[in-house]
């Protein structure tokens, strides 16, 4: 088995492949994290303060979250992306372990973006779509001299994450599934969006209703988890897993609230797409031939900068950069024109023969750019265009010229600029391909491990030591499997997928809502969850996940209904102008039905139950007083409870 994987990264390495799906990889999966941390930004009260807007947090984390979203957007660009990637990881560690994202606010996906945000740190992710390319052309490209980085990728690249990431993933949740009943049942996809807390806006009932289809996608997604790690590595299954796991995800994304979740695992296949495709991708894009020809001065160091900058974004290819020295010749239409003048300005020949100079130049070429067009026209307006024209002027008559042409000499340009940290350890410990495949080997080895700790412990020994509570060995074992998880869950990502299964599930039939209720007795829904149960946007995500997961579940407590109601009183009372010195609000409940078989119409029939109050939450001058008739999901109605929790307002 160790062979057979050694061998496999050793090809892996070895096997050089475009890097286009691996740059729109981390465009993607920046996208989503920054997304992610702009949704933080905005919740920021509501997750990190005690008590939102009157216990506040420590602002260094508002600033923090800020510095997150400038890292980012630098790898979105991919500018000094593996320094960004390291940054990018350490923040994920760091906002999980240390701030109440770990517990209370967990989004379901947070162990998907630290493994993920782990690996970019050592794969090529700045290959393609990134300004580092744009940065080391500039840096090691003189006039005569042309430095095009490299393309490629080794194929492990695209293996990696996908084997990891993905592939344990869906293996250790395909396991626990089949230890869920409505699971087995092939109700997994069926029953979640019918629950009100869990469903989207979009109304699915045309497919939910139909118990065959249902089924048959229920049980697809168990097999398709069960066997994905095992067959994407070979080329003839990969369009097949293709497309089923992003129709999934896809599915995730409509259906559910969830929706960070299915972006962020949806963007790994990108890295299932067929480099064909991408290929096929581009000749759609491009031009047939070019249609605008430009020439520049080649001893022009500033010239050869913007004729550098333009074929990075030149995504059609329509415009094609010659040398004035070298092909004005060639060109009639340039036949005429003195050489020191040609030299002054940079010139443009359309296919209409049309030639146009400086300022009118740019302009051409922001309009063969395409998705630079508008800017062309901005730049056409009365008083810009003069501003444009003067300033273009001023610059073109100051720049710099190198008269040596092709006798420059060219900077000392490295093949692959490696910009990993500690490049220089690397190049030292693993600087063959077979010492780098089996240190590789090794990692995954352990990380396999660390995979099967997790889903030993949630499958087997979490049951276990519930059944057998005074067993010492049994709880001992117990500990030391869980501390390992815990390591491995901050630092790697590595932890059980066990999500949404029966244990979740199993008697969760009472959902709570708030109300304001004024002096005058009328109630508003806060604009949290409305009257249907179905929590409103954006409270999607970890918000979702922090009511749905921990407020409220079928093994609720008193103090957890408490605290979190008290959070989102206190955060969504601000923001409706209450005054929190005298304030009540009332907690709704309803009974859904959540079942392990199929129901038709169920959707429509949870939406639909009607509410009733079962307590109040009062804020006054001395603290929060809690009154509940009921502990929700209890099924009984129990002595009224009237404890303060004590908290001043301050």
């Amino acid at each position: 088995m160790y062979s057979a994987l050694f061998n496999r990264i050793l090809a892996g390495l070895s096997v050089r492949v475009p890097a286009t799906g691996f740059g729109l990889f981390r465009v993607a999966f920046a996208l989503v994290a920054l997304q992610e941390i702009l949704f933080l930004f905005h919740f920021r009260h509501l997750i990190f303060d005690p008590v939102p807007y009157l216990d506040r947090a420590s602002p260094v984390l508002h600033v923090l979250l800020l510095a997150w979203m400038a890292v980012a957007a630098c790898l979105v660009v991919g500018y000094h992306t593996r320094r960004m990637a390291v940054v990018n990881y350490l923040f994920w560690v760091t906002f999980v372990v240390f701030t109440p994202m770990w517990q209370d606010f967990d989004g379901g996906f947070d162990q998907l973006m630290t493994g993920s945000s782990f690996l970019l740190i050592f794969l090529p992710a700045e290959r393609a779509w990134s300004l580092d390319n744009l940065r080391w052309a500039w840096r090691y490209s003189v006039p005569g001299h042309r430095y095009t980085p490299p393309r490629t990728v080794p194929l492990l690249a695209y293996v990696l994450p996908l084997a990891v990431t993905l592939g344990l993933v869906y293996f250790d949740s395909g396991l626990h599934k089949l230890a869920a009943e409505f699971w087995r049942n092939g109700m997994g996809a069926w029953l979640p969006p019918t629950m009100p807390y869990y469903m989207s806006p979009l109304d699915m009932s045309w497919l939910l209703n139909r118990k065959w289809l249902e089924m048959a996608i229920g049980y697809s997604v168990i097999g398709f988890q069960l066997i994905f790690v095992f067959l994407f590595w070979f080329r003839r299954f990969r369009i097949p897993l293709l497309l089923m796991g992003a129709s999934f995800h896809i599915g995730i994304i409509l259906s559910l609230n969830v929706y960070p979740f299915g972006f962020a695992m949806l963007v790994h296949y990108l890295l299932l797409v067929p480099f064909r495709w991408w290929r096929t991708l581009g000749h759609w894009i491009r031009t047939p031939a070019p249609r605008l020809t430009v020439f520049y001065d080649q001893d022009c160091p500033l010239c050869n900068r913007t004729a550098i900058f333009v074929e990075h974004f030149d995504l059609r290819r329509a415009v094609d950069f010659r040398g004035l020295q070298s092909h004005a010749h060639a060109f009639p239409a340039l036949a005429g024109i003195p050489e020191t003048t040609l030299l002054n300005d940079l010139y443009a020949l359309d296919r209409h023969g049309r030639l146009t100079a400086g300022i009118d130049t740019y302009l051409q070429i922001l309009g063969q750019l395409g998705y630079t067009a508008p800017l062309a026209w901005i730049m056409r307006l009365p008083g810009i265009y003069q501003l444009a024209r003067a300033s273009y002027r001023r610059i073109a008559d100051q720049r710099e010229r190198l008269p040596c042409g092709e006798h420059c000499p060219a900077p000392s340009a490295p093949a692959v600029v490696d910009e990993r940290p500690f490049a220089g350890f690397y190049a030292r410990y693993a600087g063959t391909d077979r010492q780098t495949a089996r240190r590789i080997t090794k990692a995954l080895v352990l990380v396999g491990m660390l995979q099967l700790n997790s889903t030993i412990h949630y499958g087997i020994l979490y049951r276990w030591a519930g059944t057998r509570p005074g067993d010492p060995a049994l709880a001992l074992l117990d500990q030391a499997s869980d501390a390992v998880i815990n390591l491995s869950h901050a630092f790697l990502g590595i932890s059980p997928h066990a999500l949404y299964l029966h244990d979740h599930f199993d008697g969760y039939n009472t959902i709570v809502a708030l109300t304001y209720r004024d002096a005058s007795g009328r109630e508003t829904w806060l604009p949290f969850i409305n009257q249907e149960g179905r929590l409103l946007s954006p409270n999607w995500g970890r918000v979702q996940s922090m009511w749905a997961n921990v407020a409220i579940t079928s093994h609720m407590s008193r103090d957890r209904l408490e605290k979190f109601a008290r959070k989102i009183t206190a955060f969504y009372g601000t923001a409706m102008g209450i005054d929190f010195s005298q304030a009540e609000f009332v907690i709704k409940a309803k009974q859904i039905t959540v079942p392990t078989r199929w129901e038709y119409d169920l959707r429509h029939r949870n939406m639909a139950a009607p509410w009733r109050n079962i307590g109040t939450l009062t804020w006054s001058a001395e603290g929060v007083r809690l009154e509940l008739a009921e502990l929700p999901g209890a099924g009984s109605h129990r002595q009224r409870d009237t404890r303060a929790s004590g908290m001043p307002l301050r």
